[in-house]
């Protein structure tokens, strides 16, 4: 029986909510390149300005504000699943022991700073104060990589360093603010269980898709086509996602783990995703990714930023957490970089992106930390998503691409 107009309106948004959705997330990105902007912080504007801070169109309970929540959701999962997804096995593994022990020393090292740092905005609570660490320890491959290729670097000593320390520091922070958020829930008792019950899970998966993937390797080649009218690929992305949002549910662990996890196993099966990526990447940066980050601006709490004491922790927040990265980043003068390098390493490692708003969410659900705070991390990724990249090719800029244990041990 087909619905009718007024049943329509009861769970789908207004005309106007269907066109600032649609201009939005096609225009804003156009517009970012030509301004020189990442895309990210259009979308948040955006979202900003059509919401109830500022025009009010997009009102805080309207179907307009559930219907955008939903898809944004969805652009949540897809996030932090391609997250996962970007998580390089393959150059970790290629780049031995050495590299790796470096990337977790100085991984190591920017907690111990961000612990101390962080006593700077007299935290409220133990708990607070291990959130922002863990928050602000995260790194984005989405800012490190591109500006590595720009500079000519991706293969230097400076650029595998730098890569290693990003992809252990994204997977590192990610996967323990989500376990913090257990211990949030549920405290040290059979709930915790949960979090290797999910890894038990994880672990099963992967070996039976490997397995299949071994015996019938023709029909997992389908999943990498580059035509397929059913496309495999993507259905079969998808379907790992929702089945392990599924479990995190049902053991009461946020599902963003979950859908990290799913990426990441992904990631680590099938080392040459190529295509897959590529189509998936398009799927969820072309529309769901962008609605997440409009969403964003639209419940940004602008109002707590008139306090001047919010304010100030903001950007007390930004200074620690740009400074947590440059400070340990002077151990990579043992490995042979010079002390601009090192320093050039760890204002890229600063730059921060999707993932942070994401986590920074969680933190506000978790209520480890208020809507102040959470202004801070997202307006930490506007400034480090624009300063790094322009920093690093300062500090660092553009050579010839240079291989690794060149003759003078610099790069």
């Amino acid at each position: 029986m087909p619905f009718g107009a007024a049943e329509v309106a009861e769970f789908l948004p207004s005309g106007w909510g269907f066109i600032l959705i649609g201009l939005g997330a096609f225009g804003l990105p156009i517009l970012a390149r030509r301004l020189g902007l990442p895309s990210v912080v259009l979308e948040i504007l955006f979202g900003l300005m059509i919401g109830p801070e500022l025009l009010n169109i997009v009102r805080a309970t309207s179907p307009d504000a559930e219907f955008i929540e939903l898809l944004a959701e969805l652009g949540l999962f897809l996030l932090m699943f391609l997250a996962g997804f970007e998580v390089d096995f393959e150059r970790l593994e290629r780049q031995g022991a050495g590299p790796i022990l470096t990337g977790l020393g100085v991984f190591g090292a920017i907690l111990v700073v961000a612990w101390f740092g962080f006593a700077l905005i007299n935290p409220e609570t133990v708990e607070q104060r291990v959130f922002l660490m863990l928050l602000t320890s995260a790194a984005s491959l989405g800012i490190v990589i591109p500006a590595l290729r720009a500079t000519g670097r991706t293969t230097t000593r400076l650029g595998q360093l730098t890569l290693v320390t990003a992809v252990l520091a994204e997977f590192l922070s990610a996967a323990a603010i989500v376990v913090f958020g257990v211990l949030q829930r549920e405290g040290f008792g059979v709930g915790l269980l949960s979090v290797p019950a999910l890894f038990g899970v994880l672990a099963l998966a992967f070996v039976v898709i490997r397995r299949l993937a071994w015996w019938y390797p023709e029909r997992f080649e389908r999943l990498f086509a580059t035509e397929d009218p059913d496309e495999l690929g993507i259905r079969a992305s998808l379907a790992l996602l929702f089945v392990f949002l599924g479990i995190s549910v049902w053991l009461n662990i946020e599902p963003i783990l979950g859908a990290f996890l799913a990426g990441a196993m992904f990631a680590f099966i099938f080392r040459n995703t190529g295509v897959l990526e590529e189509r998936l990447s398009g799927f969820s940066y072309g529309f769901f990714i962008p609605v997440f980050f409009i969403n964003v601006g639209i419940q940004f709490p602008l109002g707590e930023l008139a306090d001047v004491s919010v304010l100030t922790k903001a950007l007390l927040l930004i200074t620690i957490a740009i400074g947590i990265k440059i400070i340990p980043s002077i151990l990579f003068v043992a490995r042979g970089l010079s002390v601009r390098e090192s320093l050039a390493a760890g204002v890229l490692l600063s730059g921060q992106l999707s993932v942070i708003i994401a986590l920074a969410e969680l933190g506000v659900q978790l209520e480890v930390i208020d809507q102040g705070l959470e202004a801070g991390a997202i307006l930490l990724v506007g400034v480090s998503a624009i300063a790094a990249p322009i920093v690093f090719r300062v500090l660092a800029p553009p050579l010839e691409i240079e291989p690794i244990g060149s003759s003078d041990g610099t790069r």
